[in-house]
């Protein structure tokens, strides 16, 4: 009975391991089936499937007149199937007949074609010729494993012309800087591929289903550029680099203030994108939207926008320049020594007055706290403008809590803060279309594969800033910069021209730098109805003089003069008065060293230029600016004069800079014991005192971090 009942156990026991077993078998049957069923289906498939990569014909970029910027020109790749030639056993003689069509290294290529993958690359790209010689050793000598497939490689047709716009796309077909970038989404299409059917050892099996999937190509891009006028650009920025000049950097930007759209966006140095591996990755983006700068006097147009728009200051409200203005226990001077004594609003803007915009921005924070900071981020300053293009910048700004008078009365002169230059001519550009400030936009359209358009770029209002006739008004007062004031050189025969010039010191580690400035000139025409707003911005221009209305102003008016008229905007005046109303060309000062005083005023005048003498008696012994140097017409050259040699005077040399200070000494036979940087302020010995010759003369220059240095 017990020995049934021990059966009975025995029997359920291995019944319920077996029912165990057929459960697990079961269930792992419906785990590989029902969820692994699909991967590892796709994984048996990718064993016997190769697959070729076809890439997409990447899209065109075009300018606002459909002339082509960026295009895709046919070429191909050679890849491998490693499978197949590792076992043809003719790897080998594979590698070296490669080679030798290729220019490439056999032991590379023995290398790639026998590793333990699916498929390689051998190289990409091919000249027509050698993927031509390729294909007929294939057919000749029924190389296994090898395909030649077609593929594009992107190209610039114009080489650098628009560069830091275009940017650049690579071997891969993916954008990697500038619009390539940005659009990359829409430029790059979708790859198509070629699929071969091979078996368990990796041979291609005979007429099996080859099947080719098409690329889908990528759509274009119409630009609001101007291929026209983007010339015009770069080919000013190409002159005064090669001029005496020869500034680290240039740029110009060029601007339709009525609807944000870019027309030109021009930087040098620059890169052939056709080539762009072959230039420092430093100057691959796009220095108009990423670098900031101080400003200078450029950015007291939107200290005048804020001022006139609050009601802080009207057009005939009457100031007092000395020369400087005391902000607390910091003194800030003006660019002209000796000040411009009595002058309106009008008149302060037209002369780039400094102590006249220190009160004023000072006026707008004792109106309210803060008020003034509010203009300066809704003009769009300290943020990004959110134009389409990749690695923009926001400047900087001084945070609010942080701020003092000092750092008010500086802003408002255009130093304390840096701003792109995209920002600037954006902002201005809203003073110029009645004060709506506009997102800058570099894409008008883009277009598909059959050339109709899918999208279109309105322009987008972001606020308005400024009323109308606010915009009005200072358009106008900026009009008498360029008619009368710092800004003559960037007049343009027929036309009303509006603008604001700019001179600032850089910064540097421990403060400013001397001798390093950035010259800028912003305008823009015709002021009654503008169609272009231009910023001319010159980094570290070479030799004297290096304010924006001698450096920057004329490069305005070349690039804009040309623009206007390639725009077809017809001209306000006739031709008589196109005359009359045209200024002097630009003056090259002569040398009058070693002359007397007739002689000397004479020929200055003569040239068209102003005469200041120093000293009495003898002949000329220094002048500034110097010899060669290129100043407008009625520019105040300083001579001179050498007097009793035995028994020299400290002669005046207030405002000069440093080196021309020196310069002037050293031929007084004085030294020069300099303090601090910047422009000349006080001598000690005072002007006039008789002294010894090789005296030494102690000059307390400004600094520039409480002065801005010129118009």
């Amino acid at each position: 009975m017990q020995t049934g009942i021990n059966m009975r156990k025995r029997m359920v026991f291995v019944f319920f391991i077996l029912a165990l077993g057929l459960v697990t078998v079961l269930l792992r049957l419906a785990w590989l089936q029902f969820v692994r069923g699909g991967d590892l289906q796709q994984k048996a498939v990718d064993n016997r499937l190769n697959i070729m990569p076809v890439a997409a014909q990447r899209g065109i970029i075009y300018d606002r007149n459909r002339h082509e910027l960026a295009i895709s020109v046919a070429t191909d790749y050679i890849g491998a199937f490693p499978p197949e030639i590792r076992d043809s056993g003719r790897a080998e003689e594979i590698a070296a007949k490669l080679g030798a069509i290729l220019g490439l290294p056999a032991d590379k290529i023995l290398a790639q074609i026998t590793r333990n993958t699916g498929f390689e690359f051998i190289e990409r790209q091919v000249e027509f010729a050698k993927a031509q010689q390729v294909k007929e050793v294939i057919k000749e000598a029924k190389l296994p494993g090898i395909e030649v497939v077609p593929e594009s490689k992107r190209y610039y047709p114009n080489g650098p012309l628009a560069a830091h716009i275009l940017g650049f796309a690579g071997i891969d077909n993916q954008g990697l800087e500038g619009l390539e970038a940005m659009y990359d989404g829409e430029l790059a299409g979708e790859a198509g591929k070629i699929v071969i059917e091979f078996d368990a050892l990796g041979h291609e099996i005979p007429r099996a289903t080859h099947r080719y999937i098409p690329p889908r190509n990528g759509h274009s891009l119409v630009l609001t550029i101007d291929q026209t006028i983007q010339y015009i650009a770069e080919r000013e920025l190409d002159k005064i680099v090669a001029s005496p000049t020869n500034p680290r950097k240039a740029n110009i930007i060029v601007m339709d203030p009525r609807n944000g759209e870019i027309l030109a966006m021009a930087s040098r140095p620059a890169f052939d994108p056709n080539n762009f591996d072959k230039f420092p990755n430093d100057v691959w983006g796009n220095p108009l939207v990423r670098d900031a700068y101080e400003p200078g006097s450029a950015f007291k147009i939107i200290t005048a926008a804020a001022a006139l728009e609050e009601g802080v200051v009207k057009p005939d409200d009457r100031f007092y320049d000395p020369g400087y203005i005391k902000v607390g226990p910091d003194t800030i001077g003006c660019w002209l020594p000796g000040g411009h004594g009595s002058e309106t609003f009008v008149e302060a803007v037209k002369n780039s007055c400094n102590p006249v915009f220190v009160q004023i921005a000072l006026r707008l924070e004792e109106k309210e706290a803060g008020l003034f900071y509010d203009y300066i981020r809704a003009f769009g300053f300290g943020q990004t403008t959110g134009i389409d293009l990749t690695g923009e910048g926001t400047g900087l700004l001084i945070p609010a809590n942080e701020l003092k008078p000092i750092n008010i009365a500086t802003i408002g002169i255009g130093q304390g803060i840096a701003v792109t230059p995209l920002q600037l001519v954006t902002a201005v550009a809203a003073v110029a279309n009645g004060g709506q400030l506009i997102r800058p936009h570099l894409v008008k359209e883009i277009l598909d594969h059959k050339g109709d358009a899918i999208k279109k770029i309105e322009p987008e209002v972001v606020r308005r800033v400024i009323a109308p006739a606010t915009a009005r008004l200072l358009g106008e007062m900026l009009e008498s910069v360029v008619s009368e004031g710092t800004g003559r050189s960037a007049y343009i025969p027929g036309y009303r021209v509006g603008g604001k010039t700019g001179t600032a010191q850089k910064a540097g580690p421990g403060g400013y730098m001397e001798g390093k400035y950035v010259a800028s000139f912003i305008g823009f025409a015709p002021v009654n109805d503008p169609r272009l707003v231009v910023l001319v911005t010159i980094d570290e221009p070479q030799g004297y003089p290096y304010y924006g209305g001698t450096v920057a102003a004329p490069i305005f008016q070349q690039v804009a003069s040309d623009a206007l008229h390639y725009l077809k905007v017809p001209p306000q005046y006739d031709s008589r008065q196109q005359e009359q109303a045209e200024p002097p060309a630009p003056v090259t000062v002569p040398n009058v060293v070693g002359r007397d005083l007739a002689a000397a005023r004479a020929e200055l005048e003569k040239a068209g230029l102003a005469v200041r003498a120093e000293g009495s008696g003898g002949q000329v012994i220094a002048q500034v600016p110097g010899e060669g140097a290129v100043v407008p017409a009625g520019t105040h050259v300083i001579i001179y004069l050498q007097g009793d040699p035995a028994r020299p005077q400290v002669p005046d040399i207030g405002g000069l800079r440093v080196t021309d200070a020196a310069a002037v000494l050293e031929a007084y036979n004085l030294g020069l014991v300099p303090e601090g940087t910047g422009q000349a302020a006080s001598l000690e010995p005072a002007p006039g005192t008789t002294v010894t010759p090789g005296s030494k003369v102690k000059v307390k220059f400004f600094e520039p971090s409480r002065e801005v240095l010129g118009p």
